[in-house]
């Protein structure tokens, strides 16, 4: 098992709620690392260094934990990727930021996180769903109508329904052939992959000329 994290006293308004936090963002960390079905309530108490009873003073139970986990965990992310967004950086840079984030998160995810999650807990994968839904073919469709004005992105692209394909692919490698892909390839090479075909497929000539130099500099620097 991982490392326990140590649950002290906490400074602040709340303590309460910033212990709930604390648990919630150490029981992904266990879950992210280990896979959703094969981490116990008592793993998650051992990694905190809590008795099983402060636990459940937090959760009903391990569902109610996973639920509260994805929920936290999709908030986080939803906030940063609208930090990104904010930073003023140009569709193409964007989208690398974006794509560099997810990779960051998602590099150390066990192979079963989603077949565990679709399989044993259908209502944290609708949280994913939704998300993936509404906010991300959001993210998408602002991301490809600034690329458009900059010129960065081919002016002929249908916004919306691309920007729905790019959910629909990314969840063809998450499901359909999960065993096979997760065995030779990593959520991160996978995500990366996407940016690229993603990109490759919608820019413009001047956008390609960018992207190039991009991936030149990045290799350079590598």
């Amino acid at each position: 098992m991982a490392e326990k994290a140590e649950l002290s006293d906490q400074q602040g308004p709340d303590p309460s709620d910033l212990k709930a936090q604390r648990i919630l963002d150490e029981a992904a960390k266990v879950f992210w690392k280990y896979g959703v079905k094969s981490v116990t309530m008592d793993d998650v108490a051992r990694h905190l260094a809590i008795s099983k009873k402060t636990l459940y003073q937090y959760v009903a139970d391990k569902g109610d934990l996973v639920l509260k986990v994805l929920n936290a965990t999709s908030d986080r992310f939803h906030k940063e990727i609208a930090g990104i967004q904010a930073a003023g950086l140009n569709a193409i840079d964007e989208m690398l930021a974006i794509a560099s984030y997810i990779a960051q998160e998602t590099a150390a995810f066990h192979p079963s996180i989603y077949y565990d999650l679709a399989k044993y807990y259908p209502e944290a994968c609708r949280i994913m769903d939704r998300g993936k839904q509404v906010d991300v073919v959001r993210q998408i469709t602002e991301n490809m109508e600034k690329g458009i004005r900059e010129g960065l992105y081919r002016d002929d692209i249908h916004v919306p329904l691309l920007a729905k394909l790019y959910v629909v692919r990314f969840d063809q490698a998450m499901t359909a052939e999960i065993g096979q892909l997760m065995g030779r390839y990593s959520l991160a090479e996978m995500n990366w992959e996407l940016f690229r075909y993603h990109i490759r497929g919608i820019a413009s000539k001047k956008g390609l000329d960018y992207l190039e130099k991009k991936v030149t500099k990045e290799q350079n620097k590598a």
